[in-house]
């Protein structure tokens, strides 16, 4: 139908575009009369959560994200900082929630794809991708098919663009079971003279479409992503996009091909809400106005209006304003690489999108009202008061038994059916693959390396939302510190229920007051990020499950010499085991209490930033000075758990000497924070250095043999190891080729 054929908008109209009645009186007024339906459907898009932050963006202004070495924080494609030598680091971590549990292997295929576009916009060619993955029950009906087909997807187009996928995290908890997160993370290199940024400007100059073309995949994605599931998820399949990695890797090559040369003015990804949103952010950034005539848009599919062409998510997708005069230089490029290339409108000095079509003006919008003066909501919310601390913790049965049961929980089991379906090795950069504390990649042709981990605790964000933010960013700061490298930044993917419900606000408040105080105090600036809400799904009752509240943080750090990192394995028989922290056996909110206690009550462990900080810098001065031979932080699951990770990583045993003053399960699997161990082939000079800071330490046992052995019992490396590698084999019927 076309767009001036379209009925008159009807309130039945406006809510099926997600806007409420005071958001339409809002686009009223903006226009100073009634939208068309492509008008309404832009305002919709850009009005959605997913692209206008309006229920977060008062809060995010808390988190700090300025430093010295931060060229370009939040409000880009990415995020950017500089990693010395004119070298530049650029990343970012995106959701793709809805789609995956709609279509789990095109869902998280074009999660990767977006986040890729994200970085190579910036100028950057990706180095590394990660992710976070949370999924249901183990044995939630739809886990397994949700699994295969979500690390399929990211392994089906990580592999095919070229791009190692290094490492991340996956977690099984019930609260997903009707809402999983897919968060993607692209991390890419460039030099500090060659970033790119989205702010169109010069009047009269050319805006070029390039990549894929335009079909009527992915129709109201954001949208979609910014509302709770129903029962109706499986009709939401047309709004999940398609993805081709074969043509992205094109697109970056052609990108980065482009960029060498100074034809680029501004450039932007089209991501959620495609054309609509970048055009609208280019133009709106660089203050300026735009004009499109969308008869020049390529369409892959006969008859298309502007009301698809503006809203599609066709991926592999970009839009460029050029100098005037360089078309037909980078039309030749593009040509080359085989991909589109169109002359489809010019900057003007309007302030207003402006778009024709068979020679009328469709849409006429102030770009105003779209962006910068979109709702903006102070909704109201409860920080849920934390916990009191458990009086009945009961004691453990076997030591022995508990550890081989956790080994083997969803939680804890060995990922190795999950990133060997990655390629982690092409570029020839990577330092060290999966299974470590923080991935490592070598920055091309130096002896710099970029550490990158993923992390967050939602049982403890649930339990206490403030401390629980605090310590996702505490968690990430330490896995870079363990492999030796100073942290400089985060991006985060901020996952969360209906912000309508003042108990999920209070969460979403919370975890944000915690990350900001934790990254103020660690100098760990945030520099990019996404927010996902409405990950609920409604129950027939009409009741809603929300998702535990889940800010996901991607950390990244610095080594100067990428052969001086330090591993978490094992490295030799006959080695001391040095625990470095304060270790008090918290097992409140731990895996010990829900895996074996079949509890999970009380406040997480508290967050000391200080001591953090000062411990931190500690451990990566001992990696630096090559003072110790293995490094691993203690985390979910406690101090045993850590050492049995050491131990079959390394494949030597150790013989363990737990603290007397705790009981024995209490010091085992207690989950206090900022606690690392440490081996060493020379004690003398460790404890020379230790006895020198101000940390607590103390000597744990000895590297040897093949099993861990404790005076309440000994378990052998390879019952261990077969409880640790079982899990997904088991649950996923050992396919490691699922078919789609």
């Amino acid at each position: 139908m076309d767009v001036l054929e379209a009925p008159r908008i009807t309130p039945e109209i406006v809510a099926e575009h997600g806007l409420s009645p005071d958001e339409y009186d809002r686009i009223l007024k903006a226009l100073g009369r009634e939208p068309n339906l492509l008008e309404l459907g832009i305002f919709s898009v850009m009005w959605s959560e997913h692209c206008s932050y309006k229920s977060s963006r008062v809060h995010l202004k808390k988190l700090p994200t300025c430093a010295p070495w931060v060229i370009q924080g939040p409000g880009e494609n990415a995020g950017v900082i500089d990693i010395g030598d004119g070298d530049a680091a650029i990343f970012k971590m995106e959701s793709h929630n809805h789609p995956s549990y709609i279509e789990p292997y095109q869902g998280a295929a074009t999660g990767v794809g977006g986040i890729l576009r994200d970085v190579f916009t910036m100028g950057a060619r990706p180095v590394a991708n990660m992710n976070a993955l949370r999924f249901g029950r183990p044995d939630h009906p739809k886990t397994r098919h949700l699994v295969a087909g979500v690390v399929a997807g990211i392994g089906g187009y990580g592999n095919c663009v070229g791009v190692p996928t290094v490492g991340g995290e996956v977690n099984f908890d019930s609260a997903y079971d009707g809402n999983i997160l897919v968060n993607a993370m692209t991390v890419g290199v460039a030099k500090t003279d060659k970033i790119f940024y989205s702010a169109a400007s010069g009047v009269g100059n050319p805006i070029v479409y390039v990549g894929s073309k335009t079909g009527r995949d992915g129709i109201h994605g954001a949208t979609m992503a910014s509302a709770n599931f129903g029962g109706d998820s499986e009709e939401k399949r047309p709004t999940v996009q398609v993805g081709d990695p074969f043509t992205e890797k094109l697109l970056i090559e052609a990108c980065l091909e482009l960029m060498a040369t100074d034809a680029i003015v501004a450039i932007q990804d089209m991501g959620a809400a495609g054309l609509t949103s970048s055009s609208v952010e280019m133009a709106s950034k660089g203050g300026a106005g735009i004009r499109l005539d969308m008869n020049k848009v390529p369409c892959r599919e006969e008859g298309m209006t502007p009301y698809e062409m503006m809203l599609s998510e066709s991926q592999e997708r970009m839009l460029m304003v050029l100098k005037p005069g360089r078309e037909a230089e980078a039309e030749a490029i593009f040509r080359k690489w085989e991909l589109d290339f169109a002359v489809i409108g010019e900057v003007t000095d309007s302030g207003h999108m402006m778009l024709e079509f068979e020679g009328e003006m469709v849409c006429d919008i102030p770009l105003g009202p779209l962006a910068d003066e979109a709702p903006c909501y102070e909704r109201p919310y409860a920080i849920p008061k934390a916990p009191e601390p458990l009086t009945d913790i009961p004691e453990s049965k076997d030591i022995v038994a508990d550890l081989l049961k956790l080994m083997g929980s969803p939680n804890l089991a060995s990922r190795r059916w999950v990133w060997e379906q990655y390629d982690q090795s092409v570029g020839a950069d990577t330092v060290q693959c999966p299974g470590g504390d923080a991935a490592v990649v070598r920055v091309h042709g130096s002896k710099k390396a970029l550490a990158i981990t993923t992390d967050c605790t939602p049982r403890y964000c649930y339990a206490d939302p403030y401390e629980g933010g605090k310590q996702a960013v505490a968690e990430a700061y330490r896995n870079l510190c363990a492999v030796g490298a100073k942290p400089l930044a985060i991006t985060n993917c901020l996952n969360f229920g209906n912000p309508q419900r003042p108990e999920i606000m209070g969460q979403f408040v919370g975890c944000v007051e915690g990350m900001a105080e934790a990254c103020r105090a660690l100098d760990f600036p945030v520099v990019s990020g996404n927010v996902s809400l409405y990950n609920e799904t409604k129950n027939e009752d009409g009741s809603s499950l929300a998702i535990l509240p889940t800010p996901a943080i991607g950390g990244v750090g610095l080594l100067e010499d990428w052969e001086n990192s330090a591993t978490l394995r094992f490295k030799a028989e006959g080695q001391a085991i040095y625990l470095v922290g304060d270790h008090n056996g918290h097992l409140d909110q731990s895996l010990w209490l829900r895996e074996i206690a079949a509890k999970c009550d009380g406040p997480p462990p508290r967050i000391d930033l200080v001591r953090e900080a000062e411990t931190g810098k500690l451990i990566r001065s001992l990696v630096a000075a090559c003072g110790v031979t293995a490094v691993h932080d203690v985390s979910d699951g406690g101090l045993l758990v850590a050492l049995a990770e050491m131990a079959l990583a390394g494949g030597i045993g150790a013989t363990l000497e737990f603290e007397r003053n705790l009981p024995i399960h209490h010091w085992a699997f207690g989950e206090d924070q900022g606690l690392y161990v440490i081996t060493t082939n020379d004690e003398t000079e460790l404890q020379h250095r230790l006895g020198q800071s101000f940390a607590a330490f103390r000597r744990i046992g000895a590297t040897g043999g093949d099993s861990i052995r404790l005076a309440q019992g000994e378990v052998p490396l390879a019952d261990l190891r077969a409880a640790h590698e079982g899990f997904f084999p088991k649950l996923m019927g050992s396919e490691l080729t699922p078919e789609f």
